[in-house]
């Protein structure tokens, strides 16, 4: 189960028992220690919850026991391509260019892991301003009373993209930039070429 999450994906408590090939009691029993230890951390979204590596220590030892014992098959997803690569999660966006996304602001310093809640997200100085250029007013955000940000756990990439207020600004700012279409009565996104550049799509940024 543990090597699953190695490609830094999250998982249902079923699925990693199918993988492990247990009951999901079994299972639960299994990643209930796993938290205990901190060899996971769990992430509670609507009914499921996920599952994830603890963190880059643990990432490091399964790496490090891979040469010895062998490593498991990277993720692949099943999802239909055009669903894949952008859609509507709610009043966010979604997808790989989500993902890329997501990414990127990390990158470029733009936005960083809350000291206070696991899936939060703080947007620094820089990234307030960038960010204000764009058009994005962070500190009206912050005075609305929904979260700012969070890892919003990604069903078909299983990484994370960005929800909250700021998940909400930032596809209203794809759609208005033309960075993505709509298609009408659907979740479904067109990455335009425009939004290729800015997600660094090409270099799988």
């Amino acid at each position: 189960m543990l090597y699953s999450l190695l490609d830094g994906r999250s998982r249902t408590s079923t699925e990693l028992a199918l993988i492990g090939g247990v009951t999901p009691s079994t299972a639960s029993v299994h990643l209930g220690r796993l938290k205990e230890c901190g060899l996971v951390r769990a992430m509670a979204q609507g009914k499921h919850r996920y599952y994830r590596l603890g963190d880059a220590q643990v990432a490091a030892a399964l790496e490090a026991l891979s040469v010895v014992a062998g490593g498991q098959d990277p993720f692949k997803p099943n999802t239909p391509r055009e669903l894949r690569e952008a859609r509507t999660c709610y009043d966010h966006m979604a997808g790989a260019a989500a993902v890329a996304l997501h990414d990127r602001m990390h990158e470029l310093g733009w936005l960083e892991s809350s000291r206070v809640a696991g899936d939060a997200y703080e947007v620094t100085l820089c990234g307030e301003a960038m960010l204000g250029s764009l058009g994005v007013d962070i500190a009206a955000l912050r005075q609305s009373r929904r979260r700012l940000a969070y890892a919003c756990v990604d069903w078909s990439e299983r990484r994370p993209h960005i929800g909250g207020a700021l998940g909400a600004q930032l596809l209203s700012l794809a759609l208005k930039r033309r960075w993505v279409l709509p298609h009408r009565d659907e979740r479904r996104l067109s990455v335009t070429p425009l939004g290729r550049r800015a997600f660094k799509l090409e270099t799988g940024v």
